[in-house]
């Protein structure tokens, strides 16, 4: 099964340093039964497109938290097959059971450097957002409003060092 999980670029740093990636909670997003329920309509391709949002949404929350997180988004797109449902959390979140390898890794996602003043004003008001301030939910749009850049598991030295 293909797996979003949100990451922080410290996080990125991390995965590099110990050739494995480890998701806070374990918690990552995926096109599951219950996501596609949710749905009224929608190719795998979209569905997977919605679960890597849901993933860079909380990789916001990731930023929020992080004292001196860089203002970028990250998700790690992984390959697993030991994930348990969470519909109780929410459509397409899955719990992983461990650590992934770098083996697992498909993909990683990072916002451009000029998404970074949106990626922060969004990492201010994502709490907000959730309690449904319409004007944080309209600075969250412009963090979104930027597409990730994908990059393959063996350019994440490169990527690295270039930030």
């Amino acid at each position: 099964m293909r797996v979003y999980l949100p990451a922080t670029i410290a996080m990125l740093r991390d995965f590099e340093a110990s050739g494995e990636f480890r998701a806070r909670s374990g918690t990552g997003f995926a096109l599951t039964p219950a996501l596609r329920e949710a749905y009224v309509s929608g190719s795998d391709e979209e569905l997977e497109y919605a679960a890597l949002l849901d993933a860079a949404r909380a990789s916001l929350r990731l930023i929020a938290a992080e004292e001196k997180g860089e203002p970028r988004r990250v998700v790690v797109s992984v390959d697993v097959d030991d994930v348990t449902l969470r519909a109780d959390l929410d459509a397409p979140v899955v719990r992983l059971a461990g650590p992934v390898p770098r083996s697992k890794v498909a993909a990683i996602h990072v916002d451009a450097a000029e998404a970074a003043d949106a990626v922060a004003a969004a990492a201010a008001v994502i709490d907000a957002a959730d309690l449904g301030d319409e004007d944080a939910e309209f600075t969250l749009g412009d963090a979104e409003d930027h597409e990730l850049a994908w990059y393959a598991p063996q350019e994440l030295p490169f990527l690295l060092e270039l930030l």
